[in-house]
């Protein structure tokens, strides 16, 4: 099947996420807060047609290139001048601190002052190998620095009042000098570090709120020190209430001026060609903006792509609904599933069960609609040794295959995911956090040898490592079919409760502590699948019997139960048939997963 076959019927996003800083950074050296002379910086150009083809050819359908636009960084460049290391973590600087959001970083250009055309160029290359490219948008906070060379016209701050905590027309919230932390001038938590004095010179008299809605003169090293929170007319030390803002029918004339910037924003990418949006932080902002931003996005590109990171559980989400849901209602087409992902860590972590995964699937509308991760550049490495039970680069099957098989909507997979990759050691900033730095200038050591300078052959990975990625391109591809992309889930551990077959070890007196099962089927088709998963890291679960209540045939649409046939579309090459008492499979290894086609 071509290219253009298979993007048409894919009918779910399938994203891969990466920080083109690390993604193409060959450079081996590894010097902590090493500049980028010393340690390297991944290019656009390193993301070649190589590259490219093999993700395709794995399945993936989304590219998210994380950290593209111009960030404040501590390297310089002719006309852009280094910034004060006072407002940057890190040398290379946090991609969510933006410094001109119509800019693209020059890091990642061969050419600094040709870094837009650098960057035009990637996304031609990703159309011609059909895969739709996201980037961030960061609607809640920019970098202090902030400073728009390409339009000066649009920047962030220029003609707001100074005197004001808030008025509906600045695009910042303002200091005044009886707030907290005794006045100007601003006092940053940087004070001794090297290169530091704790100030930043636009900050001595006129200072502002920081990114996560600290109003302080002096805010802690643990807040977003480094970013200025956007006002988008709502004075959020009011509360939660938003319904005076204009409404998504809204003329540009009547909405408050951060709107308008954002909309030129959205506007300018989508005219260059980027074909979607992951949206930073989405709960923090309010919900008519996102009803007016998103319609006025599909009335320039019906087909444009908005995924929330959002948090139903952060006091600062700006609705006292569930976020996610009103994110969904506002026009998203997904949200993060921020509470599975955590459940499935708290099963090596915490002391949960799988079982425990069970009220997560009666979430409604948002159930459908997630984007379901086992990792991100804000969580940690799954094969890292101190986390995730320390059992390795094997978590990942059971954990993704549940997650990405359990709904309709997009999954995602962080690079250097599929190869095990796990962050050991302190990298700059972050330190030893076992995540793969976003503020540094870095490379990934077992991710390298995937690139193997630049053919992007894997030549230099180790068996194991080769074959988990095969394993994620036939996980891709197994979700890929009508069942997942189509279907409807039912969960089949209520059922086992009390199933003693149901992969009981010890004296467990329960069962679905380490085993879930769920059935996926899609009616208009009549496919479906069975889903089974290990989550335990040494034992191997034998004599597995899974009991397939009648509530579950007459889900399949099935007024029988004949002896129906389970091949097994992953890596055992196992087939089975079931009789009057449910299916028995073979024997279940630690960390292992199954995604059954039903005949």
């Amino acid at each position: 099947m071509t290219s253009s076959a298979l993007s048409a019927v894919a009918t779910r996003p399938v994203i891969y996420q990466l920080l083109v800083r690390t993604f193409g950074n060959t450079n081996e050296t590894r010097r902590i807060n090493g500049t980028l002379a010393e340690n390297g910086c991944g290019k656009f150009n390193d993301i070649n047609d190589a590259a490219l083809g093999s993700l395709k050819d794995m399945g993936f359908t989304h590219l998210w290139l994380t950290g593209v636009l111009e960030q404040a960084s501590g390297t310089a460049y002719p006309g852009r001048p280094a910034d004060a290391p006072d407002i940057l973590k890190g040398i290379a600087g946090s991609p969510y601190a933006i410094k001109d959001y119509f800019d693209v970083c020059p890091d990642y250009a061969i050419d600094p002052l040709k870094r837009l055309e650098e960057f035009k160029a990637l996304l031609d290359r990703c159309d011609t190998h059909g895969l739709k490219v996201v980037i961030d948008f960061v609607p809640n906070h920019v970098a202090r620095s902030y400073q728009s060379d390409v339009k000066p016209e649009l920047s962030f701050g220029a003609g707001d009042r100074h005197d004001v905590f808030f008025d509906r027309d600045n695009h910042f919230y303002y200091l005044g000098p009886e707030d907290p932390g005794e006045g100007p001038p601003l006092k940053l938590p940087t004070a001794g570090m090297p290169g530091c004095s704790g100030l930043f010179e636009m900050e001595t008299i006129c200072g502002r709120v920081t990114g996560n809605n600290v109003i302080s003169w002096a805010p802690s090293i643990h807040d977003w020190y480094e970013t200025v929170k956007l006002n988008y007319g709502h004075d959020f030390t009011r509360g939660r209430a938003t319904g005076d803002l204009p409404g998504a029918g809204a003329d540009v004339s009547e909405v408050p001026k951060t709107w308008r910037t954002m909309d030129e924003i959205l506007a300018y990418w989508q005219g260059m060609g980027v074909g979607g949006f992951r949206c930073d932080m989405a709960h923090m902002i309010p919900m008519e903006f996102w009803r007016w931003a998103v319609k006025r996005a599909r009335a320039r590109h019906e087909d444009v792509f908005f995924s929330a990171e959002a948090y139903d559980s952060d006091p600062a989400k700006l609705t006292d609904k569930d976020v996610l849901d009103e994110l969904l209602d506002s026009g998203f087409d997904a949200v993060y599933d921020h509470p599975a992902y955590r459940l499935l860590e708290a099963v090596y972590d915490g002391g949960k069960w799988a079982n425990d995964l069970d009220p997560l699937t009666f979430t409604g509308k948002k159930f459908h609609q997630s984007v379901r991760y086992a990792e991100n550049h804000d969580e940690v490495r799954i094969a890292n040794p101190k986390v995730w039970g320390g059992l390795g680069m094997k978590t990942g099957k059971p954990v993704s295959a549940v997650l990405f098989g359990m709904g309709r909507g997009a999954v995602m997979l962080y690079s250097g995911q599929e190869i095990g990759e796990p962050a050991v050691g302190s990298e700059g900033f972050s330190g030893d956090n076992a995540r793969t730095t976003i503020f540094d200038y870095w490379s990934m050591p077992e991710f390298v040898k995937w690139v193997n300078g630049g053919k992007y052959d894997g030549g230099r990975l180790g068996d194991e490592q080769k074959s988990l990625r095969g394993w994620y391109g036939k996980l891709l591809g197994a979700i890929g079919s009508p069942a997942f992309t189509q279907g409807e889930f039912y969960g089949l551990n209520h059922a086992n409760h009390g199933n003693p077959k149901f992969g009981r070890i010890g004296d467990e007196t329960a069962s679905g502590h380490w085993l879930y099962a769920f059935i996926r089927h899609d009616p208009g088709s009549g496919e479906s699948a069975l889903v089974v998963a290990n989550f335990h890291g040494s034992e191997t679960l034998r004599g597995v019997k899974v009991d397939i209540p009648r509530n579950a045939w007459e889900f399949m649409n099935r007024t029988e139960k004949p002896s129906w046939r389970f091949t097994d579309t992953l890596d055992s090459g196992w087939a089975g048939e079931s009789d009057a008492e449910g299916l028995a499979l073979p024997d279940l290894p630690p960390c292992g997963a199954m995604i059954l086609k039903i005949g």
